[in-house]
Formats: C-alpha cells, structure tokens, sequence
C-alpha cells in the first residue's frame, strides 16, 4: 500500500511540474531565448510529461484462461453379444446358381459330382446340403473357392462339370 501510495505521488508531482513549466514557458518570455528556443523547451517537457504517463499508465491485459477440465464417471458398459448370421445354403450363390439350371442340366452336375467322388446322395436334380458339401468340396480341391463367393463365379464352376 505505502510504495504504491509514493508512486502515485511522484507520478502526480512530474506531472504537475511538467505541466506548470510548459505553461510559464508559452506565458513569459525568456530574456536570451527566441521563440523557437521556447517551443524546443515546451516539446521536450511534453515529451516527457507523455513518456511518465505512459510508463506509469496501469496495464489491463487480459491473460488466456485455459478451460477448466471437466471429469466424468464412466458408465459401466453391457457387454454386446452378436450372434453370427447364418446364410442358408440356398441363399448362396452357388445355391441360386445351381436352381437356376434345369432339372436335366442339375442331374448331369450331380452325376459328374459323383463321378469324381465328391456327391454320395441320390441322383434327383434337387439342391440341398449333400449338394452344396460336394460342390464345396469340389471348389477347394480345383482352387475354385473364391469363384463361389458371386454368382458369376458359381456358373463358371457349375459349367466346368456341365461342359
């Protein structure tokens, strides 16, 4: 409080006697002074009077507030179960590519099928699961898995037994 309480008090001081002699300056004449030698005197005075006011000119910067952290308790999470979905054997492409045959042209897959030792159901031109395992079987033995993933591959594996 006290070195404040002087620090205002000499800032007030300089700035009185500053402002008193740019007055008497620019009232009374000087007896070996001009007018210009006056007029030097009166700007250095200002020049000074400004420079404490500035330096002694409170500073109101304002400083970056960092938001505050906001915490948080974690709900206890449900554990998620998924059941795998299951595609029936005639929703496949090879399924729907298999019925898309006629009945002849499906007893003539099965009989190669058979012939080659992967079909060991009756020869009835139907698609089920006797069918699908042997033209599964007979897709990994060739190297023609991946063509069973679409129904473009399906028909190039069903028309290598047929041709």
């Amino acid at each position: 409080m006290l070195p404040s309480m002087f620090s205002n008090a000499k800032r007030n001081l300089i700035a009185g006697v500053t402002a008193f002699a740019v007055l008497a300056s620019g009232s009374t004449p000087a007896l070996a002074w001009g007018k210009g030698e006056q007029q030097f005197l009166a700007g250095v005075a200002t020049t000074i009077l400004l420079g404490q006011l500035i330096k002694n000119a409170p500073r109101h910067r304002q400083q970056p507030v960092a938001p505050q952290p906001q915490y948080y308790t974690p709900r206890p999470q449900q554990p998620v179960y998924y059941e795998p979905q299951q595609t029936s054997i005639y929703a496949t492409p090879i399924g729907l590519a298999f019925n898309s045959y006629s009945d002849n042209e499906q007893r003539r897959i099965q009989s190669t099928l058979t012939a080659y030792g992967y079909y060991h159901s009756n020869i009835d031109g139907s698609f089920g699961p006797s069918t699908y395992n042997a033209l599964d079987a007979y897709a990994r033995r060739t190297g023609k898995t991946a063509q069973l993933n679409s129904r473009a591959g399906a028909y190039g594996v069903l028309d290598g037994l047929l041709f």
